[in-house]
């Protein structure tokens, strides 16, 4: 098949042309089928934690005279203590309802999400069958409430 008899000036022109045509044509169907954004949306914040990533401390760093091994702080991987550090755990995607007072009829102050940290600041105190710790969000003293232990895991500091 020949193509030189299809390839002169008025074809590549209408090709053009219709081409344009069906670009403005998408674009004006774009233009008003999208969402119209109204001034009266407010501004919501977003609730953040961030958390430190872990350091690597080298051994060049620790004095000649000290033993590493006996500067390593011990911790008991199952108890909750008073300033230690407690990592949301077992709670899939539902996450930890974290409240205003131990108990489960109390206000829910916020949701934990699966492995987010906190620093115990208080307890424990039992209501409700369970034992309650007070947690506090490392660095957003805001995300702070009680909380139950079945949910909680012992983890190192940072």
């Amino acid at each position: 098949m020949k193509l030189h008899p299809y390839l002169n000036k008025f074809v590549i022109i209408g090709s053009l042309i219709l081409a344009g045509i069906l670009i403005l044509i998408t674009l004006i169907l774009i233009g008003w089928t999208s969402p119209r954004f109204s001034p009266d949306v407010g501004f919501a914040p977003a609730d953040l934690t961030m958390i430190p990533a872990p350091t690597h401390t080298s051994v060049a760093t620790i004095p000649p005279t000290l033993n590493p091994l006996l500067v390593t702080p011990t911790f008991d991987l199952n108890t909750i203590a008073l300033n230690g550090y407690v990592q949301i755990s077992g709670t899939g995607t539902d996450g930890l309802r974290i409240r205003s007072a131990p108990g489960l009829n109390n206000e829910t102050v916020f949701r934990g999400e699966e492995s987010e940290v906190f620093v115990v600041k208080d307890g424990p105190q039992v209501g409700d069958g369970y034992t309650w710790w007070y947690l506090v969000a490392p660095y957003d003293n805001t995300r702070a409430g009680w909380a139950v232990s079945e949910f909680l895991a012992v983890i190192p500091p940072p």
